[in-house]
């Protein structure tokens, strides 16, 4: 009895193991299969731009009611400094002396405009399209099959292929 159940699994087990060869088949066609993808690609863009030129001009003196201002802004916080109207006499003067100090100092100003061409890179989103991968139709001993491959092949090539036989 022991030794018929073991006859029957030894049987079993044959029955159902496969036969695999490597072979070479000789691809008959090709299909590219592309993607779209979206990109960041850098681009200068650049722009005419008006740009200052600065100058140094000489102050052209007070006014007299710049100087007038002056003494009298100056009076009154010498007075209150001090409460005397000596006080007040002497800010009189300095704010006097110091408006028409600020009337004669030299001052940046804007004399003109040049123009100028700025340019700056900046990423510009690019739709492209990429290569996916490869349909190959390949032919062994009669026999043809499709597979998707990464591999770049040419019509003609011969390719290794993975033969099985199971028995059913």
């Amino acid at each position: 009895m022991k030794r018929s159940i073991f006859t029957a699994a030894a049987v079993a087990l044959m029955a159902t193991t496969a036969s695999a060869e490597t072979r070479y088949a000789t691809i008959t066609n090709i299909k590219t299969n592309y993607q779209t993808v979206w990109q960041n690609v850098p681009s200068t863009q650049c722009q005419d731009v008006q740009v200052p030129i600065y100058g140094t001009v000489q102050g052209q003196g007070a006014t007299g009611g710049d100087v007038l201002t002056g003494m009298i802004i100056g009076g009154i916080l010498g007075k209150g400094a001090t409460g005397k109207d000596n006080g007040a006499a002497a800010g009189a003067v300095i704010g006097g002396i110091i408006a028409a100090d600020n009337g004669n100092k030299s001052k940046q100003v804007i004399t003109g405009y040049t123009t100028e061409r700025q340019c700056s890179e900046v990423m510009v989103r690019q739709e492209t399209r990429q290569v996916k991968n490869y349909r190959i139709t390949y032919e062994w001993d009669g026999i043809r099959a499709r597979s998707y491959t990464y591999n770049q092949y040419n019509v003609g090539d011969r390719i290794p292929v993975s033969v099985s036989i199971v028995a059913q």
